[in-house]
């Protein structure tokens, strides 16, 4: 079993992270999909991080697939609860978290663009998406030590690495301002080994 991922990409933490919460000894292969020399479409058709091969060859993509995967391989750190409301209201928080970070990338991407071709107004509305979606969840946090009321989960995880990419991508955003309680959570993750370990190069 390997994963091939980017170190940037921040659904490949997210699995990382899940990897080493759960104790799971995965090689890394590192590929960058908008690479000229990229082969991630070799493992996943659409050309995307992160991808799991498993021993008998064959491959998932994905995080949400790979991560349920993951949870289902190993009974350490159970990371999605049991219970179906439990269950769909932790992949509930990660769907928002993937949702900020889609819309991040989408930033990133019209900013690539020559000035004179990149569009202000899909950047303001994949913004106020952003926007929108930390203000959910910082509200439905509140005073919670963790995101869920049965302790620390995948939701915790796929919020922490959208709070990352976001400092990653665009620390021009100060959503530490508007919801003190999402920072006070990313600095409790941040002291995790999980997510010391995958954290993105610095250039």
């Amino acid at each position: 079993m390997k994963l091939i991922a980017s170190l940037t990409s921040p659904y490949a933490r997210k699995v990382r992270i899940v990897l080493a919460e759960k104790k799971i000894d995965c090689p890394l292969e590192e590929d960058m999909p908008w690479s000229e020399h990229t082969r991630v479409q070799e493992y996943n058709p659409l050309g995307k991080v992160p991808v799991l091969e498993l021993d008998d060859g064959s491959t998932l993509y994905d995080s949400r697939v790979i991560v349920e995967y993951l949870e289902n391989s190993s009974p350490v750190s159970r990371l999605l609860p049991q219970d179906n409301r439990q269950l769909i209201n932790t992949r509930r928080w990660e769907a928002l978290a993937d949702g900020i970070i889609d819309a991040m990338v989408i930033i990133v991407l019209e900013r690539r663009r020559p000035p004179e071709k990149q569009m202000q107004e899909v950047v303001q509305r994949q913004l106020d998406k952003i926007l929108r979606s930390l203000a959910t969840l910082s509200e439905d946090l509140g005073e919670r030590q963790w995101c869920t009321s049965h302790g620390y989960s995948l939701a915790d995880i796929a919020v922490g690495c959208c709070l990352g990419y976001l400092d990653f991508r665009a620390p021009e955003i100060d959503w530490r301002a508007a919801h003190p309680n999402l920072d006070t959570l990313l600095q409790k993750l941040h002291q995790r080994q999980s997510f010391i370990d995958s954290a993105p190069p610095q250039a």
